[in-house]
């Protein structure tokens, strides 16, 4: 692993550069979770642009952000007359981090537009709800937006030489990558780090969560059963605080907006159905699995049954930050002792997955869902189909 990440450039940059260099129009706001480039790919535009630029963050600012924000796009101002440029690009990191951001970005904005001032925006974000909030409220029509997701395994293998197998174990964290050798310490980094910063700096400080020991504890017990589905009313069973099924809910949508732990929703042709069904628990990025884990990471491979739980939550991270940035939607499908781990619709179109990476397991749910559903595709990931890797290394929505 002798790459250096940085110079990676994620496919997400190529189309941000063409959206820069065309006429101003939109607002450029670029979402995702902690610790996956997202500034990096924003200093590697700034690198190639030919445009001046003004690159600030809103990190750690207090109680004055529509002050600072005005006193920024005043400097982004000032740079279009002192260097005699046509225009300018103003880069605000750490958006969300602004009280009623929305509402000065807006004023300034239209301001411009008003006045013909030809200042381009880039805004950053790690919040998926506080960026979507503000932008529904006040910037409506004004904005275009691109989900930086967890690293895949093409991306984690030409940066770094990842395995299948490490990527499985390891995940998509690209600065954790150098530190896989020395287990404890890779544990270590990932839940200090990653996880707790996210949900510290992304959920507890820019939300009112009231048990955030019980939102914690949820988290851990959710991350361990990736993959698998479970009911909120026997997770109340382990947890020592008091809670209900709805605040378990709420916890699962912020853990969600912040690129950790999702729930997927039982596949049915009825709405309300998908909604009150139990989820499917699943990661983000196999990271947040293994680092939680009590699992010897190294015997992985070797213990069968453990290994197709790390397996199948791979294919689910796969699918779930594939979801995350375009309309293919991830369900599963459970009747009676019948399941298919993975459902996927796709304009229009849906397709079962099962993921088999032990001879024991059954096939019966593929089977079961095809007599009962009209779908277009079935697929076999693992043993006897489609290889793992292969999967990984594919565009799902190339599937259809």
């Amino acid at each position: 692993m002798n790459k250096n990440f940085i110079m990676i450039q994620r496919a997400e940059l190529e189309g941000l550069i063409t959206r820069m260099e065309s006429p101003r129009k939109f607002i450029q706001v670029i979402s995702g979770p902690r610790q996956i480039g997202k500034t990096t790919l924003i200093h590697q535009y700034c690198e190639q642009t030919k445009e001046p630029f003004h690159f600030v963050s809103a990190d750690a600012l207090g109680s004055t952000g529509h002050l600072w924000i005005s006193q920024q796009w005043e400097i982004a101002r000032l740079k279009i007359k002192s260097d005699g440029a046509g225009s300018v690009v103003l880069i605000i990191d750490e958006i969300q981090k602004i009280e009623n951001w929305s509402e000065s970005i807006k004023k300034e904005w239209d301001d411009d537009t008003r006045n013909k001032i030809n200042i381009k925006v880039i805004l950053l974000g790690s919040s998926r709800m506080l960026l979507q909030q503000g932008l529904s409220e006040s910037l409506a029509g004004r904005f275009e937006v691109t989900y930086l997701g967890h690293w895949s395994f093409n991306e984690m293998n030409e940066a770094f030489g990842m395995s299948c197998t490490e990527y499985i174990i390891y995940g998509g964290y690209p600065g954790a990558a150098e530190l896989i050798r020395d287990q404890n310490r890779w544990k270590s980094y990932v839940r200090e780090s990653l996880i707790e910063s996210s949900i510290s700096r992304d959920i507890l400080m820019l939300t009112r969560v009231d048990k955030p020991a019980l939102m914690r504890n949820f988290f851990e017990i959710g991350a361990n059963y990736s993959g698998q589905i479970l009911s909120f009313n026997k997770i109340l069973g382990q947890l020592q605080d008091a809670g209900n099924t709805t605040t378990l809910s709420h916890y699962l949508r912020l853990l969600d907006t912040a690129g950790l732990l999702g729930g997927i929703e039982k596949y049915s042709a009825q709405i309300m159905r998908k909604r009150a069904s139990s989820p499917k628990f699943q990661v983000y990025n196999n990271a947040i699995l293994s680092a939680l884990s009590s699992a010897n990471l190294e015997t992985l491979p070797d213990e069968p049954a453990m290994w197709g739980r790390w397996v199948e939550s791979a294919i689910g991270t796969h699918l779930i930050n594939c979801q995350a940035k375009t309309s293919l939607k991830v369900f599963y499908w459970r009747e009676g002792n019948e399941e298919v781990d993975f459902v996927i619709q796709y304009q229009g179109k849906i397709m079962g997955i099962e993921v088999k990476s032990n001879q024991s397991k059954r096939l019966g749910g593929l089977m079961a869902f095809q007599k009962t559903h009209a779908i277009d595709k079935v697929l076999l990931v693992g043993d006897g189909g489609l290889a793992v890797e292969s999967f990984l290394k594919m565009d799902p929505i190339k599937l259809f």
